[in-house]
């Protein structure tokens, strides 16, 4: 099973949030997840960006793919720095 993290649409209508899950990638976008590694909210002043390390890094570490954006967002959480130091969590 390849595993990818990945965004999960929530919120209203023109006012998105964001889960950022561990999902099979045969899933659909909204569909079934394996874990919620946080939340990501774009609209606020600055965007919140709630994410929990240790587990974005062990999912890392056990070959999940992220995507562009979730990689971005996991370097301004540092939890990529963590994952490319190597330090044992």
């Amino acid at each position: 099973m390849a595993v990818k993290l990945r965004l999960m649409r929530m919120g209203k209508k023109k006012q998105p949030v964001y889960r950022v899950v561990a999902a099979d990638s045969r899933s659909p976008r909204d569909g079934r997840f394996i874990e919620i590694l946080g939340t990501y909210e774009p609209r606020s002043e600055p965007s919140r960006i709630v994410i929990d390390n240790a587990r974005a890094v062990r999912w890392l570490r056990d070959g999940a793919q992220p995507t562009d954006t979730v990689a971005r967002l996991l370097t301004q959480s540092g939890a990529m720095d963590e994952f490319k130091s190597g330090a044992p969590s």
